[in-house]
């Protein structure tokens, strides 16, 4: 797995990573989002940036293969930032992103 795209003070610590490691791949593997409030508590989180206190991680599902084919993954810096508006309104995106993320 790679980030593609981050903003903040510097690269992530894990630009890069093994798909079988972290939340993203709790994520992939149970096809759900993922939204832990405080990081420090979860022993799957791999530290991206050194400030982050809670990540969501949306899977992008290709329901026609029941596969993931990406993850919208947000972190921030304050403890408990995602609220279940924020998650639904990060599942849509990712319904709306699978119409550009096709399997060829």
């Amino acid at each position: 797995m790679s980030n593609i795209a981050w903003s903040g003070a510097g690269a992530p610590e894990h630009p890069t990573f093994a798909i079988t490691k972290g939340l993203t791949s709790r994520a992939i593997k149970e096809k759900k989002t993922i939204n832990v409030g405080d990081v420090t508590q979860d022993p799957d989180y791999l530290t991206a940036l050194a400030t982050t206190q809670s990540e969501i991680i949306v899977p992008v599902v290709d329901v026609a293969h029941n596969s993931v084919i990406g993850t919208i993954d947000v972190e921030s810096q304050l403890a408990n930032a995602f609220d279940s508006v924020t998650q639904n309104e990060l599942e849509e995106c990712a319904i709306v992103l699978r119409r550009f993320w096709r399997r060829f």
